[in-house]
């Protein structure tokens, strides 16, 4: 009895989170007008919104694709070494290194994005697409690293030194061995890569000022201002962003479980 009853109330609180997604699909299939008089229940669905959503943000989604994909990449080149060196070798300087690597997690989004404005301009990587993943990066590597690192610190060194005993060199030992033994952990930290850079709004607000490089979250947020009469076709959009983030989040669930807690119990 008590099962069922925490069982109905597990459902309540997802019926509850959920519903804000549901508005949204059902917004979007509605015909052309205000949310507010939407019904219910999409009984006339359209897809007139999709197809409006397709043409006039589709270009934006593809940026967003690229960014967020060279995110989840640099993030991983940099923080995957970086997150074993910080495992294996002891000193004193890695405890210092890891209190900067949280502290910098700690670090207001704006007040980066300040700080690249003055850079980038002088770089000249204001509005281009290298500029907004090196900017995702920053907040992508930190949490790569303390993620590679859990899972790394139950590396048994003996395997590295019998990968070197038969002749592997440190970077072939550290790519045959260390590396698929870390997939879980590595797919973990690629995925909420992807996944901030994916969501990420202030950098993509902050860094591009010409429309030429426009991700999905800076469309979507641009779209409200002239389409406040058609919000299927922003709702639509905001539907069509989604479903990378479901896709990945479904198809690595496994990996996420294991990568996040395989450092803890092993």
């Amino acid at each position: 009895m008590r099962r069922t009853a925490y069982t109905v109330i597990g459902v309540l609180i997802l019926c509850v989170m959920l519903f804000p997604v549901y508005w949204m699909l059902n917004a979007s299939l509605q015909p052309s007008g205000n949310t507010l008089t939407a019904g219910f229940l999409p009984l006339h669905p359209t897809f007139a919104g999709y197809k409006r959503a397709l043409d006039e943000q589709g270009g934006n989604l593809v940026t967003s694709l690229i960014i967020a994909a060279g995110t989840v990449v640099l993030s991983l080149a940099i923080a995957t070494p970086c997150a074993y060196a910080l495992s294996q070798f002891r000193s004193r300087w890695v405890s210092i290194g890891l209190l900067a690597i949280l502290i910098s997690q700690m670090i207001p989004g704006i007040v980066i994005a300040n700080a690249l404005y003055t850079a980038y301009e002088r770089l000249g990587l204001l509005n281009s697409i290298p500029g907004l993943i090196v900017a995702n990066c920053s907040s992508g590597i930190p949490f790569a690293i303390l993620i590679l690192r859990s899972f790394m610190m139950s590396l048994p060194p003996s395997l590295v030194e019998a990968a070197r005993v038969d002749g592997a060199g440190l970077f072939r030992a550290f790519v045959a061995i260390v590396l698929p033994i870390s997939k879980n952990s590595l797919i973990t930290a690629g995925l909420f890569s992807f996944l901030f850079s994916w969501s990420d709004f202030l950098f993509a607000l902050t860094l591009t000022t010409k429309g030429r490089v426009r991700p999905v979250t800076l469309g979507i947020y641009q779209y409200l201002g002239t389409q406040v009469q058609n919000w299927n076709a922003v709702m639509a959009t905001a539907v069509l962003s989604a479903i990378p983030a479901i896709v990945l989040l479904v198809a690595a669930q496994k990996y996420i479980a294991a990568g996040a807690i395989g450092g803890a119990v092993k």
